[in-house]
């Protein structure tokens, strides 16, 4: 590979995974980045929603075959990072996610400025052994990270808390309020009639979407434990699970009666829309964005106290949005509370959608980024006002 030779500063973006939240948040900063004059790379696994979604915001795309978690191909991955930065010599590398991280800080070991965001940590999701070989590993590798960043506050806690000693940064997750936006009755009926898993499904009462990976992170099977007890008390109550992953079998076979599965969609937008609550069961987090989204569509929201999740709800409203991780029954309590309390959804709705306007614009999360760049590189002028020769 001969080193490319171009104008403007680079940044490069490498990423496992490539569906889902992490998909979504990259695709938005390579949008606003390339936007703003910047030259971004993503690398990442081809396939995915992810390398269709970053090209069709602007970025150039880069193949880096890499499995989701660490192994025997460990090493050829970071080799392959190694040449493409040699080739692309970026001035900022951005790796997300805890693999990203992973091969990404040990292929240039502080070399060129580089941020690592976990989008959750990675020590969260494994257990036992694994457990103790990930914090380990995040322990060792923030020497060379020029800046942890985390989506949120609670994020960064959690790695103080876990003995990482790191320079810390927390920019949270925001939403794209142009796309994501409320509808009324007639919207939500709309979307419905376009949707046909709705359409031929019985009864046709209130709608529950869950929206998100189908894995253990995410939580559905406590969702599904739950169900029974939120139909006792609301029968024509409908459930809808929309995204797929490697539980789809088993949760499908242990599903309720009447339960849908949506499968994944390229646009989550009508089936947020469709709803009138959205719920999120999730065992870990950053900071979630589905009901980040759900709430710009003006759509109240059932979330787990996991990590961000307190900092994403309106204020006041823990009490009756927030429930304990893996408790079926504190969960069906509140879907069914908000369910049957007149005015309920309707007023939680106005709410969510104000605090998602005012807290969690995509443009400033990204302009935040960006301006994190800037302050790494120690330069006095905003990034999109100036050209750099290479």
């Amino acid at each position: 590979m001969q080193s490319e030779k171009e104008t403007g500063l680079t940044v490069f973006h490498l990423v496992q995974p490539v569906e889902g939240g992490v998909a979504r948040v990259v695709t938005d900063l390579a949008r606003a980045q390339t936007e703003g004059g910047l030259r971004v790379i993503v690398a990442c696994p081809p396939g995915g929603e992810l390398a269709h979604a970053a090209a069709r915001a602007g970025a150039k795309v880069l193949a880096w075959p890499a499995s989701r978690a660490p192994g025997a191909t460990l090493a050829a991955e970071t080799r392959r990072v190694r040449r493409l930065v040699r080739h692309v010599q970026p001035e900022i590398i951005h790796a997300h996610s805890a693999k990203a991280g992973l091969a990404g800080r040990l292929a240039v070991r502080g070399t060129i400025p580089t941020v690592f965001q976990p989008h959750a940590w990675s020590f969260d999701a494994v257990s036992g052994a694994t457990s103790t070989l990930a914090l380990r590993w995040e322990r060792y590798g923030a020497r060379w990270a020029n800046r942890v960043l985390c989506v949120s506050e609670a994020e960064r806690r959690a790695g103080e808390i876990a003995g990482i000693h790191a320079r810390w940064s927390v920019i949270r997750n925001g939403v794209d309020l142009r796309h994501f936006r409320p509808g009324g009755c007639e919207e939500r009926s709309a979307a419905r009639a376009v949707l046909p898993l709705l359409s031929q499904s019985t009864p046709q009462g209130p709608l529950v979407v869950c929206v998100g990976r189908l894995c253990r992170q995410k939580g559905q099977d406590v969702l599904l434990r739950a169900w029974p007890e939120v139909t006792a008390v609301t029968p024509t109550a409908r459930l809808v699970l929309v995204g797929d992953g490697p539980d789809r079998a088993q949760l499908q076979a242990t599903a309720p009666s009447g339960v849908l599965f949506a499968g994944s969609t390229q646009d989550i937008r009508p089936w947020l829309q469709a709803a009138d609550l959205v719920v999120l069961p999730s065992r870990w987090e950053g900071m979630a964005l589905a009901p980040l989204e759900a709430m710009a569509c003006g759509r109240p929201v059932v979330v787990t106290d996991v990590s961000g999740a307190r900092e994403s709800l309106p204020p006041g409203q823990a009490a009756q949005c927030l429930v304990p991780p893996e408790n079926p029954t504190a969960l069906a309590k509140a879907l069914g509370g908000l369910l049957t309390e007149p005015g309920a959804l309707e007023a939680g709705g106005r709410l969510a959608h104000e605090h998602a306007r005012t807290a969690f614009d995509v443009r400033r999360t990204t302009a935040e980024v960006t301006g994190l760049y800037q302050e790494l590189l120690g330069r006095s002028r905003p990034l999109n006002q100036e050209r750099i020769s290479r």
